[in-house]
């Protein structure tokens, strides 16, 4: 596994492999929590994942005990202006919303505890696979601090009295409740994690690159609009989706009743 500067001491390791990129927080003994260098690291791996072709399929995973503690308190503490703050969480912002808008589907790879804004992470990914041993969190309330923008991708992925249940008490909840409220898509024993997210990872790898860039971006603009226009808007994603002539050989494909080319590759 390399690192994205090519030493041993990186924030952030990326590893390739037949098409699944995975991304490593690397901040082990803080349990990985977001420094503005974390993040600018991560921000900089999905720009660069982005413009990547060889790319089609991200694991999002965390060195160490721990997915993610949210952000690093101490740094935060250190730097106590009004400026700071608003830049260091607009920067949270903008990296979550460049996983959103990735044309490759994210899967966060979850071994330990995802507190705050690492809760937030796995609740952005498009996909979690968590070991049974993984334990989640938006515990800012515990010190005082409500995690509002965690509360933008947890409200979205599970329901608003289990997510304002998480954001009142600050309690942990285990992985199987977590799988409970939707959280994450499944959970499995800790020795299998691995081969669980690379099995999901490569039956994602397998599909047509261009229908998930267009197909993730169409369901997260629909998401939030009202039924008529989400209609509107998903038939507009159909009818450009249709008119791609990969998704026109696919068609073909299964008529024939031949696996699609881009399966043959």
């Amino acid at each position: 596994m390399k690192s994205m500067d090519g030493t041993s001491q990186a924030l952030l390791l990326r590893h390739d492999d037949r098409g699944v990129a995975t991304l490593t927080l690397n901040r082990p003994e803080l349990r990985n929590a977001l420094s503005v260098a974390t993040m600018t690291a991560v921000e900089d791996a999905l720009a660069a994942i982005a413009k990547d072709t060889g790319v089609k399929v991200v694991v999002l995973a965390g060195a160490g005990p721990g997915f993610c503690a949210g952000h690093d308190l101490r740094e935060l503490r250190a730097n106590p202006s009004k400026q700071y703050y608003e830049a260091v969480f607009a920067q949270c912002s903008r990296m979550m919303m460049r996983i959103v808008a990735l044309p490759q589907p994210v899967i966060a790879r979850v071994h330990g505890i995802a507190t705050a804004a690492g809760c937030q992470l796995v609740a952005t990914c498009d996909l979690a696979v968590a070991s049974d041993q993984a334990r989640f969190a938006t515990s800012g309330i515990n010190v005082g601090l409500f995690c509002s923008t965690p509360a933008v991708a947890v409200s979205r992925a599970i329901g608003r009295k289990a997510a304002m249940e998480m954001l009142l008490t600050g309690d942990f909840i285990s992985a199987d409740e977590a799988h409970r409220i939707g959280l994450v898509n499944r959970v499995v024993p800790a020795a299998d994690l691995d081969d669980a997210v690379a099995t999901l990872a490569r039956r994602v790898a397998s599909q047509l690159p261009s229908a998930m860039a267009l197909g993730k971006q169409s369901f997260y603009r629909q998401v939030d609009m009202d039924l008529a226009a989400a209609y509107r808007d998903a038939g507009e994603a159909m009818v450009r989706n249709m008119l791609d002539r990969d998704t026109e050989a696919g068609i073909d494909a299964f008529i024939a009743k031949r696996p699609p080319p881009w399966q043959q590759q």
